[in-house]
């Protein structure tokens, strides 16, 4: 299709999932005929304004949300008395930045004259109040977020202008947009010579429109220089270091939110930990190891940008679209055609390129590969303690497991921390743990079905623990230990 896609197919972009045909009807209210004989198609160019147009329009409600729902009641929930929470962030940003050409509508001043006509002198005065406070507190906000932009800006801008970083933005499919302008860059190398021709007075206007809370900045950090003394630097942190000790620059002590990268042909290494990656998106994926701006408050997991927790979220909200097989429920219509396709048609989407034998799963056709056509097995290799897995993502598991000793489950009741919801559940049942599994034999009961599991075997009879020594078999694997202990204390080291 070229520099074309699909209105109602799903792609990737971001570390977030899209549907052109779903951004036109949420953004527009713009339902779109595709069952035409006409193309379905939509170009580039389109897709990059259709993005804008929706970023724009899910700002604009962010931050009204924000500011009514969230800061306005928290700071004046005690100064409404006469229940006027409903006042519009339009009235109030009137009232900050007034207009004397401004006239208000038929509309605005029937909702002001809509009280009482016999409304008290206190009960106005009251009302002046509050709505007093509805101002102060959303000029306050205004303030606290100008200052964290401008923070934002600075930092960013010391770094790009006093070194040889590359900014980017985040990869498109075609390559790397230029950080100033919509050119794309498969060749990292010509991007970095492109952007030679942009001015440090268009990197300061292309950072102030990015918002306080999304503002991100990806550089390159490859053959990282210090463009003052011309000193190479190792990595992003010992250069910001640098700038303030040797040439008495200022960073505002605000969040670090510019990430480094080092784009090369073949491999992508993290700056922080030193892991290789074959492709950009698992780098950019790791990378919310290291940099947890962005903290979903559902389950504690940290990402580097506003758009991946925003991806993420999505697993806590139920959707609309319901299998008519399973009853199970997706967000997307292309989720839901996905699972059946895979689960109920059976649909075998990967086909085996040195044969015409087809799969329904990726790692099924790569097995088969790897055992009928000698194709190498795929092996991701742990940079720290050398072992191997066979997907990449259990890699990236160990990782954070073992070596970042990330834990970001806590227990409410005492000190535990864990890596994932299911061990925290698990420990859960220390304290609260009602013995649910029963034997069905001896009625006795247990906390966990593990436990029940291991039980069962009395039943049985099942002895699979055997002394290697005298060959005493044992139910459970502590009797073993206990048998070795009494019986043959010289096997003990």
């Amino acid at each position: 299709m070229g520099n074309h896609r699909h209105l109602m197919e799903e792609y990737e972009w971001n570390g977030t999932r899209e549907v052109y045909f779903q951004i036109f009807l949420e953004c527009f209210n713009m339902f779109l005929r595709t069952n035409t004989d006409k193309s379905n198609l939509i170009c580039t160019s389109c897709v990059l304004r259709l993005r804008d147009a929706a970023s724009f329009k899910k700002m604009v409600l962010d931050a009204e949300r924000s500011l009514v729902s969230c800061e306005i009641k928290k700071e004046v929930t005690n100064t409404d008395p006469i229940g006027l929470k409903s006042a519009t962030i339009l009235e109030v940003d009137i009232k900050c930045e007034p207009n004397e050409n401004f006239e208000s509508s038929d509309a605005e001043q029937n909702y002001v004259n809509s009280g009482d006509d016999t409304m008290s002198d206190g009960k106005a005065a009251k009302e002046e109040e509050y709505k007093e406070a509805i101002l102060a507190t959303f000029c306050k906000i205004k303030n606290n977020n100008r200052s964290e932009k401008l923070a934002y800006i600075y930092n960013a801008t010391v770094i790009i202008e006093n070194s040889n970083v590359t900014p980017f933005k985040p990869k498109y499919q075609t390559g790397f947009p230029c950080f100033y302008c919509p050119i794309i860059f498969e060749d990292i190398s010509k991007m970095r010579e492109h952007q030679l021709k942009h001015t440090k007075t268009e990197l300061k206007m292309i950072l102030r429109t990015q918002g306080a809370e999304k503002f991100i900045v990806y550089v390159d950090v490859t053959d990282l220089k210090c463009t003052i003394c011309n000193v190479e630097i190792p990595n992003l942190t010992e250069l910001k270091t640098h700038l303030i000790r040797k040439h008495n620059k200022k960073m505002q002590d605000y969040p670090d939110r510019v990430i480094p990268f080092k784009l090369t042909p073949k491999t992508f290494e993290c700056q922080v930990c030193k892991c290789n990656f074959e492709t950009f998106g698992s780098i950019e994926r790791h990378m919310n190891v290291h940099y947890r701006n962005y903290i979903c408050e559902e389950c504690g997991t940290g990402y580097a940008t506003k758009s991946r927790l925003k991806a993420h979220s999505k697993q806590h909200i139920g959707g609309s679209f319901q299998c008519e097989t399973c009853k199970k429920v997706y967000t997307t219509p292309m989720k839901l055609k996905n699972h059946v396709d895979v689960v109920h048609k059976m649909v075998k989407r990967f086909k085996c390129t040195k044969c015409d034998e087809r799969f329904t799963e990726y790692f099924k056709r790569q097995k088969h590969m790897v055992e009928k056509h000698g194709l190498a097995k795929l092996e991701y290799k742990c940079n720290v303690c050398d072992k191997t897995f066979d997907r990449r993502y259990i890699l990236s598991t160990h990782m954070k497991r073992d070596h970042l000793e990330q834990r970001d489950y806590q227990c409410e009741m005492c000190s535990y921390t864990c890596f994932t919801r299911n061990e925290l559940k698990f420990h859960m049942i220390k304290h609260n743990g009602e013995r649910i599994f029963e034997c069905s034999v001896c009625k006795k009961s247990y906390a966990r079905k593990k436990t029940l599991r291991e039980h069962m075997r009395i039943h049985t009879n099942d002895r699979r623990y055997v002394c290697k020594v005298c060959g005493q078999a044992f139910v459970q694997n502590c009797s073993l230990k206990g048998h070795i202990k009494t019986h043959h204390s010289e096997l003990q080291v």
